[in-house]
């Protein structure tokens, strides 16, 4: 049974060098395996699945988003996003999101990780 998400879109911000090196030879976003997020840090354990958004304007088809669901080391999963664009041109770094994280995700605002 899955759990149903909880929306958050909120900016993270990927660790330096954790970015997937392979995936940006290839021409696609690096996914951070570790971020922050409301100061706290993330490490991403797995990726579950990955897919793309586009939008058509005159005509013309624009790769806007790259989407990822993953694990994170505390078992909780999130869907995490890399905007093609920065939305804000004062924050020009500003282009992996945090989208939703599943409802009954073991880490909940304020508390630390469940044991194992």
């Amino acid at each position: 049974m899955h759990a149903l998400p909880e929306f958050i879109g909120e900016p993270i911000t990927p660790d330096a060098g954790s970015a997937d090196i392979s995936a940006m030879s290839r021409g696609e976003p690096g996914l951070p395996r570790s971020f922050t997020w409301r100061d706290k840090h993330f490490e991403v354990a797995r990726t579950i699945s990955k897919w793309k958004s586009s939008t058509r304007d005159r005509g013309e088809l624009y790769l806007r988003k790259h989407w990822f669901e993953v694990e994170l080391s505390d078992g909780s999963r999130i869907t995490i996003y890399c905007d093609r664009q920065t939305k804000n041109r004062n924050k020009p770094k500003a282009r992996w999101w945090l989208y939703s994280r599943a409802i009954g995700s073991r880490v909940r605002e304020g508390e630390a990780p469940a044991e194992p």
